[in-house]
């Protein structure tokens, strides 16, 4: 597919899109175009022959703010409506999972939290990969505890949390209160 500059105001966002980014979020990838513009050639918008945006919504907004005058494009012309509204929940799914040792060992924590990978952890959540739980008290500092039991247990204690539908983070809280 061929890509192609488009000018920034003939873009629409597309009124039907699902996809939401919160702020924090948002604030990271204004400053992910801001550091590495060269992301959206490689990365593209994809719109209809209306021009509407059907992948890169949040991109279009971050680029909207940063005043681009023209984007980086791929047309996906002659799709059904069906076929519109496929590409935009397929386009914003992730099939695949992370290798968390292999980003614990490999990879700089606070870089991968710059660019937007939400890490179990960092944001005070249950850790598959190293069977950590962080807690948060009153006054927003975080404690950090370490536990070790077998898989077997860790397997159980993982659905006694989930089937309790509260929070790791909640469960530990009580107990220390």
């Amino acid at each position: 597919m061929k890509t192609e500059l488009i000018n920034i105001r003939e873009i629409k966002t597309n009124p039907n899109n699902p996809r939401i980014i919160k702020d924090d979020k948002y604030k990271k990838l204004v400053k992910s175009i801001q550091e590495f513009p060269e992301m959206l050639e490689l990365r593209p918008l994809v719109i209809d022959e209306n021009n509407i945006v059907l992948g890169g919504n949040m991109r279009l907004r971050a680029l909207q703010e940063l005043k681009y005058k023209q984007v980086p494009c791929v047309r996906a012309n002659d799709l059904t409506a069906e076929q519109k509204n496929e590409f935009i929940i397929k386009d914003n799914l992730g099939y695949g999972e992370w290798d968390w040792d292999a980003l614990g060992n490999d990879w700089d924590a606070e870089l991968l939290d710059e660019w937007g990978l939400d890490i179990p952890g960092m944001n005070n959540s249950f850790s598959d990969a190293n069977k950590e739980i962080f807690v948060e008290d009153l006054e927003k500092s975080t404690c950090f505890f370490k536990l070790e039991y077998t898989m077997p247990e860790y397997e159980l204690l993982k659905k006694k949390i989930k089937d309790s539908g509260k929070t790791a983070e909640s469960i530990f809280y009580e107990a220390l209160i």
